[in-house]
């Protein structure tokens, strides 16, 4: 068959199938345009989840008449010029292919009236044949209608779902979209029923109780704005929920960077291990975070939906958002306590004010202090809104120290089913897991010991020598340098076989056979992949090893044991959870227990 040169409409409706996907995909271009133009208000109606009709009104700056035709040409754009443009995207949008792409399979009508414009102007474009442009009556900004989507592409029409389902997920667009953007107003109608409809605020934390709903407000903490001194460096800010709102599904986890919604394994990966050992593993924190990144440090022209990204110091990224994420939890009291009547459990996500203040927190965008000038510097997000200044502000709000998981044991402690350790405190009664709590301890002063060099180790008089699969012999070369900063000598011996030649003294004296470990630690590795992050991959190894070297369930404690395992609880900062997240101490408050026993707070003081 000989080469051809394909017909313009054809090229067009071959690039339509990387950039419109489904009606969903035609909404994000569209409103992506909007806020690149500087809109404040964006209404959206759709008709049959979209595939009937989409209609997207913004009050933008608006296209004069005379670059209305160049706006449905391909790669034709105003917001790059120049190749070294590519190195420096700071918009949502700058192929200049989308209008293009959408008009080769659909109906289009463009009615756009600049601010400073007498009239607005009006083009039709159906399945790729374009009409004059017209005078049209039309407040500043522009409306685009787009009808009988895939209508001469049949073969994609039958993919597309049932338009409740199209419908749904164009919703979940908007609602992403409007919380990177709480400066704009959103509007949707799917069938003329209001779906969607929030003002435009200055207070993120609003968008997202607006959008989320109100149950989940509540649970949100603050991640204050991490970043070090190189104006490169990723600004990390926005909220995380508390562990025990962690979900069977990773439903409520929005990444944004630089204002733009992005999907990123490595930023999910990043929270994950900011949770870890506060959280289970089977559980999907929720996240609403913000990254400001200087443009040149990130390629966002590497998908054609603009949704991934790659970032040129990936380990800096996963760095900072995982040193934000904890940092936040280490911020807070994470001990479960019972209270009657509560959706969340009783203790404050939010910092609260110095004691003898007097004073609230101030406002989530109080104007940030004088001398805080990185907000000038790196706001990188739309214009529109400054994202530098609400995370300096949000930088502003005040900190707590970190509670203790239990107040000195001199009330007494009791062990009962030779697992778990009961005492008192002032707010109520506390159950410590003994385990979960010595496994904790135990992963801290690994940790600590870990730093100063490697761990403690002796050599075997013979070696173990363990059949292995050849994906464990293969991982075993990355995992070299990390085996030995814990004391281990591995190497391969023979083609299926590997010899453990000295391991940590901790691993002997707890009676864990060594060449067990090391296989246990490699099927780890394999199954999750190498952990980018050095620190993240070091605490994956620590949680397996204290895990093995701690008290047992069912290990009898002396008294004077279980005392000091509760004072030693006292002086660790993340006494709440064991490395795999789960709880180490239960709370119950004395007015849980006065109600249960029907008591009054004051019977309950006299102790009638």
């Amino acid at each position: 068959m000989p080469i051809r040169r394909l017909p313009p409409l054809l090229v067009d409706q071959i690039a339509a199938g990387e950039v419109v996907e489904r009606p969903a995909s035609v909404v994000k271009e569209l409103v992506e345009n909007a806020l690149d133009a500087g809109a404040t208000r964006i209404s959206v109606s759709i008709a049959g989840g979209g595939i009937d009709s989409i209609e997207v009104a913004d009050d933008g700056g608006g296209i004069p008449a005379e670059e209305l035709p160049l706006a449905v040409e391909a790669h034709a754009t105003s917001k790059i010029s120049e190749s070294a443009d590519l190195d420096r995207i700071a918009t949502l949008g700058f192929r200049g292919e989308a209008l293009a792409s959408i008009a080769a399979v659909a109906t289009v009508r463009i009615r756009s009236r600049p601010r400073d414009a007498a009239e607005g102007a009006e083009l039709i474009v159906d399945e790729g044949r374009r009409d004059d442009v017209r005078p049209a009556a039309s407040p500043p900004g522009t409306l685009v209608v787009v009808e009988h989507l895939f209508r001469n592409v049949p073969a994609r029409r039958k993919f597309l779902k049932t338009p409740r389902t199209e419908g749904t997920r164009i919703a979940e667009l908007i609602r992403t979209i409007a919380v990177a953007r709480p400066d704009v107003a959103f509007r949707l109608s799917i069938d003329g029923r209001e779906a969607i409809d929030v003002a435009a605020t200055a207070e993120p934390a609003q968008r997202i109780e607006a959008i989320v709903g109100g149950d989940i407000a509540p649970s949100l903490v603050r991640v204050e704005p991490v970043g070090g001194a190189d104006p490169a460096a990723p600004r990390v800010w926005g909220f995380v929920g508390r562990p025990e709102v962690a979900r069977p599904q990773a439903r409520h986890q929005r990444i944004f960077l630089n204002g733009r919604a992005i999907q990123d394994r490595l930023v999910i990966h990043a929270v994950r291990e900011g949770f870890r050992g506060v959280m289970p593993g089977d559980r999907h924190p929720l996240a609403f975070l913000f990254i400001d990144l200087d443009p040149s440090e990130v390629d966002v022209n590497v998908h054609p939906a603009k949704t991934e990204v790659r970032f040129r110091r990936a380990d800096a990224v996963h760095a900072a958002v995982r040193r934000g994420v904890r940092a936040a939890l280490q911020a807070i009291s994470l001990t479960p306590s019972f209270e009657p009547g509560s959706a969340v459990p009783a203790t404050s996500a939010a910092p609260r004010p110095s004691a003898g203040s007097g004073s609230e927190p101030p406002g989530l965008f109080a104007r940030s202090s004088p001398g805080g000038d990185w907000s000038r510097t790196h706001s990188t997000g739309p214009k529109g809104f400054d994202y530098g200044r609400a995370a300096a502000a949000l930088g502003a709000a005040p900190t707590v120290e970190t509670l203790p998981t239990t107040r000195s044991t001199s009330r007494g402690v009791l062990q009962v089913a030779d697992s778990f350790l009961v005492t008192e405190d002032e707010e109520g009664l506390v159950v410590v897991d003994q385990h979960a709590l010595h496994e904790r301890l135990s992963f801290e002063r690994l940790r600590a010991r870990i730093l100063d060099g490697p761990l403690e180790s002796q050599r075997l008089l013979t070696p173990l020598v363990r059949e292995a699969s050849a994906a464990q012999l293969e991982a075993l070369e990355d995992a070299t340098p990390l085996f030995r900063r814990l004391g281990l000598e591995v190497s391969p011996f023979g083609e299926r076989t590997i010899a453990v030649e000295a391991a940590p003294t901790l691993l002997a004296s707890r009676g864990v056979e060594a060449a067990e470990f090391v296989l246990d630690l490699l099927q780890r590795w394999i199954d999750r992949g190498p952990i980018p992050d050095e620190a993240a991959a070091l605490d994956e190894v620590l949680s397996m090893m204290a895990c093995k070297a701690s008290v047992r369930a069912g290990d009898g404690l002396a008294s004077l044991a279980a005392e000091a395992l509760l004072e030693s609880a006292e002086a660790c900062e993340r006494s709440t959870h064991c490395p795999h997240g789960r709880p180490t101490t239960l709370r119950i408050s004395w007015s849980e227990l006065r109600r249960r026993f029907g008591r009054s707070a004051e019977t309950g003081q006299r102790g009638s």
